[in-house]
């Protein structure tokens, strides 16, 4: 039985060192008119606060799974994890002083208890290696889903939250980076560029698939009133197209190859291919 999920409550934070703190967000400075109306808006931010407030669960599978490498265990406990959950906790108070008709905690205790059951090691690469390519994936993901968020926020307090988790993730993708070339070089056997470029691709195709596509269903379900007149299908691709239309695309490529460790003369060959095929994929 999938144990109850207790999210942070909106009145606290939970403790780590970090770069920033939820506190410094000017809640009381959010220009409602300017965003209360933003349906896409409401979606992208509202099913991103799920997937943060969710992410210790994948932490906890994390650390289980590098067992035998404290240091990135215990970064992923004292580092990634506090850092995500802040995320959530400042996405949630978002969405709550902008859509307070929205049952957050109703919604999120719905999306979790399917998130919950899809969210198992068995989903995790068995090469540890080849998971920390998998991570710069979903990182180099979270990265752009935030600088595209920013980009497209008119109002001026979400485009500020924005990129302040936008940064985080940066450094998030910078760590993982770091640790996958350490193992990588420690490993003279280890995975080959075939088999990093097939791990990239695979992750790169079931970013549409996986916690994203579950926590805007949930929220769809749960979606205010003014928000009533479109399908989830007519929702669900809005939001991807949204997305990967105003994706940062060369950031995207270039985050996605520097595993691979190509030639740069040859990763400049290759990014205008490169890039046709994830707008395609991230689009589909």
């Amino acid at each position: 039985m999938q144990a109850p999920h207790t999210t942070p409550s909106p009145a606290s934070s939970p403790p780590s060192p970090r770069r920033w703190h939820v506190d410094e967000i000017d809640y009381a400075g959010i220009d409602l008119a300017r965003i209360q109306d933003q349906e896409d808006l409401f979606y992208l931010v509202a099913s991103a606060s799920f997937i943060e407030t969710g992410s210790d669960m994948y932490t906890r599978n994390l650390v289980r799974h590098y067992a035998d490498y404290p240091e990135v265990a215990h970064w992923l406990q004292q580092h990634w994890e506090p850092e995500e959950l802040q995320h959530g906790l400042a996405l949630r108070r978002y969405v709550e002083a902008v859509w307070p008709e929205f049952p957050w905690q109703e919604a999120f205790d719905a999306f979790f208890a399917e998130y919950g059951a899809l969210c198992t090691d068995e989903e995790l690469e068995r090469d540890r290696t080849l998971e920390l390519v998998a991570r710069c994936v979903v990182e180099t993901g979270t990265t752009t889903y935030y600088h595209t968020m920013r980009d497209l926020a008119a109002e001026p307090v979400l485009a500020d939250l924005a990129n302040r988790i936008r940064g985080d993730e940066v450094q998030h993708y910078k760590y993982f980076l770091q640790y996958f070339r350490k193992l990588q070089a420690s490993q003279p056997a280890g995975p080959s560029r075939l088999h990093i470029a097939r791990v990239l691709y695979q992750r790169l195709r079931e970013i549409k698939d996986s916690d994203s596509d579950v926590a805007l269903r949930h929220v769809w379900q749960h979606r205010p009133e003014r928000f009533r007149q479109a399908s989830f299908a007519q929702i669900s691709q809005r939001s991807y197209r949204l997305v990967s239309s105003n994706l940062p695309i060369t950031q995207v490529i270039r985050m996605l190859l520097k595993p691979v460790d190509l030639p740069r003369s040859l990763e400049k060959l290759l990014e205008p291919a490169l890039q046709r095929l994830a707008r395609r994929v991230l689009s589909a």
